[in-house]
């Protein structure tokens, strides 16, 4: 599945580039949002765009080589909680503007043979980086290292997982006989370890379980809390940060964090409530549906 911009409509809106402007993306991705802030800025402006996944750094450059659009954007491999150390090597200290999609993208869910998905036989890595060291933190070693109660915790905290305990309970059975090492081993085992109607539900048995091990490997919820302050930091007077969330965890962290800038005087929050994609958009990209938008102008007392 071709990676498409989430409430593309919605960013640009809520984002407002304007010619001349350098904007941060700081989750690249397939680069459709960057693409038409590109648009925006003109040849006077710039993006900087950052990306932890090489192997989708590497697509997106095939994409566009050739492109004079894209000659006015630097294209950065790594995670964007070292956002200050990433722009001081493009010697950028002010930003116009930055926008955070986070989450897993299509391209990483359908194409990635690092265990993303519970559908595609992988090795159970489910770390963004392409290249995981042996000092990484991987899926396998959670479900294979760490103790039953740790593993439930990690289910229920962060996936909101109802029958953690019993998955984490079938976890560490399974392992005393045989180490855990593909993403279909580890479906087997939720699927054996929930009650037959919850395997029947709406919802796949294993996309909860599955979600939160992504989500403890990449250290994701420090990861964006750590990545809007140093943004917010850089963004100059006037300039907004514009995020789209797909987890109730990752949008409170936004949510408090512009609550509580904007209560210091700091800044202006400009979706009292967050945008949601259109019934119209849902059917086109199913993926979308959870995603929410918010955004705040910086340097603009609250009202």
């Amino acid at each position: 599945m071709t990676h498409i911009p989430v409430l593309l409509k919605e960013v640009m809106e809520y984002l407002d580039p304007k010619p001349g402007d350098i904007i941060l993306d700081a989750t690249l991705n397939g680069g459709g949002h960057a693409e038409e802030i590109l648009k925006e800025v003109g040849e006077n402006g710039k993006l900087i765009g950052i990306e932890q996944d090489m192997e989708v750094l590497e697509k997106l450059k095939l994409r566009i080589e050739g492109n004079e659009l894209w000659e006015k954007a630097s294209l950065i491999n790594g995670n964007f909680r070292n956002l200050d150390e990433l722009l001081a090597l493009c010697k950028i200290e002010k930003l116009d503007g930055a926008l955070f999609d986070f989450g897993l993208s299509s391209l990483q869910l359908d194409e990635s043979d690092r265990g993303f998905s519970f559908q595609r036989n992988a090795p159970l890595l489910m770390t963004f980086k392409s290249g995981p060291g042996p000092n990484d933190l991987t899926a396998a070693d959670i479900v294979n290292d760490w103790g039953e109660k740790d593993i439930a915790n990690v289910l229920y905290g962060y996936g909101g997982e109802k029958y953690s305990r019993r998955i984490a309970r079938g976890i560490a059975e399974a392992r005393k006989k045989k180490r855990i090492q593909t993403t279909f081993a580890l479906v087997e085992i939720i699927r054996k370890s929930v009650p037959a109607a919850y395997r029947r539900g709406r919802i796949d048995c294993c996309t909860r379980s599955f979600q939160a091990l992504r989500i403890a490997v990449n250290d994701e919820l420090n990861v964006i809390e750590e990545g809007i302050k140093k943004a917010w930091e850089m963004l100059s007077e006037g300039s907004r940060i514009v995020t789209i969330s797909f987890h109730s965890l990752e949008d409170r962290i936004v949510k408090n964090f512009f609550k509580e800038e904007a209560k210091n005087g700091k800044g202006k929050i400009l979706t009292k409530k967050p945008l949601v994609p259109s019934d119209e958009e849902i059917f086109l990209n199913p993926r979308c549906r959870s995603a929410k938008l918010r955004a705040m102008e910086k340097g603009v007392q609250a009202e």
